[in-house]
């Protein structure tokens, strides 16, 4: 992936090698710092330098030497370090990110960055990020700007979710959503990730407390959904969570038994809570669909045989990449649609080819959830701007 910094008097292209450059002021505050990502964690101490991107150069930055890189992801991944391009408010012991310090030492022409992801692995160049604006070359027509909503990660409001032309009733009231490059695929609520999977014939973990409540307790929540009972309050009305006043969450009873006792049938699992509000969900849609009692419950039986592992992958076969539905996600006023050859991964050659969902489970609760994460998969397909200035995230066709 190449750099490209738009300055006030040219514009050059730069390998991201040279992210960090070691100059005489190197100092340690000797203040630990540690930092927990989704996939692994790192450890280390506060250091401050001279920053070198391309022939840019950011003047006493402080960023963090990493001593302790514990997960696979860090044993696997080539790379040297991580660039944060998040918002100065999630920033681990407060320190002014790089993008910042960019910004104000005014070494860009505007407040803008920029990603465009190759995705010809027959080419060299694996893509671009622009510092200070965006490359026209890598895009086609408009780009549709959301605002950001809450500063942190690059967060917007999403519309529907779709699967081929039918909505999923997930998002139809909006969700939170994120653009980020750190993340490989597409993360979303288990509920909807599960009927994504399920459409497109992936094979995630089968889960006997989903399939449980629906043998249980099925017939009960389909005529409280059919008599007009706030969705919300159902499973808490079935004994399966307990009502806060505006959402189902999970009972969290820890119950102390006596050597001689048998534990109380009446205790539920948190995954016996989650569960059901899934089915809640599916069940809505299926009903607004006019389906059938007998064909809702088999359909939501499916669905429980399709959930995924939490955070963990999906396969497919590769033989029907062709015949699955296209995926589309609404941001702004357009329809961003994703084609099952864009949002299968497909690692290997031949007969050892394997291929992957682009689509796993992420449960963030209220209120900061639901939250999608729109990572690579999406990025890829669609070329992304950060405008810092105007606080806002654009989209528009990657060329």
């Amino acid at each position: 992936m190449n750099v490209v910094l738009p300055q006030k008097e040219n514009i050059g292209s730069f390998p991201t090698t040279v992210l960090k450059e070691k100059l005489p002021i190197s100092r340690s505050t000797g203040k630990t710092a540690e930092i927990h990502y989704g996939t692994g964690s790192i450890s280390g101490f506060f250091s401050g330098d001279h920053v070198a991107l391309g022939d840019l150069v950011v003047k006493d930055q402080d960023f963090i030497e990493a001593t302790r890189e514990p997960g696979v992801t860090f044993l696997a991944a080539k790379f040297d370090g991580i660039l944060g391009l998040g918002f100065k408010e999630i920033s681990v012991g407060d320190v002014t990110p790089v993008w910042y310090n960019l910004v104000k030492q005014g070494l860009i022409k505007e407040p803008v960055f920029s990603f465009w992801f190759n995705r010809n692995a027959e080419e060299g160049e694996g893509g671009e990020i622009v510092f200070g604006g965006v490359d026209p070359n890598h895009y086609e027509g408009d780009h549709v700007y959301v605002p950001v909503t809450q500063k942190g990660y690059w967060q917007f409001n999403m519309g529907d979710v779709l699967i081929g032309d039918e909505s999923t009733g997930f998002c139809a009231g909006g969700c939170a959503a994120i653009a980020d490059s750190g993340t490989s695929l597409i993360a979303g609520p288990t509920t909807v990730i599960t009927e994504i999977n399920q459409k497109i014939g992936a094979s995630g973990v089968v889960s006997q407390e989903c399939k449980a409540v629906v043998a249980q307790y099925g017939q009960q929540i389909l005529a409280k959904l059919m008599s007009q009972t706030q969705p919300s309050k159902i499973c808490s009305q079935v004994g399966l969570c307990t009502f806060d006043g505006t959402h189902g969450v999970s009972i969290g009873i820890e119950s102390v038994i006596n050597e001689n006792e048998d534990a109380s049938a009446g205790l539920h699992s948190d995954g016996m809570c989650h569960a059901c509000e899934m089915a809640v969900v599916w069940m809505q849609n299926q009903l607004r669909l006019n389906q059938t009692q007998e064909s809702i419950l088999n359909y939501i039986n499916e669905l429980c045989e399709r959930l995924p592992s939490p955070m963990g992958e999906s396969s497919v076969d590769c033989a029907s990449v062709a015949s699955m539905p296209s995926v589309s996600f609404t941001i702004g006023d357009k329809t961003f649609e994703l084609k099952p050859e864009q949002y299968i991964l497909k690692v290997g050659q031949g007969t050892a080819a394997q291929c992957i969902s682009g689509f796993t489970a992420l449960d963030v609760p209220p209120p900061r959830g639901p939250l999608w994460i729109l990572g690579d998969v999406f990025m890829g397909v669609y070329h992304t701007v950060f405008d810092y200035g105007n606080l806002r995230v654009g989209f528009a066709p990657a060329a």
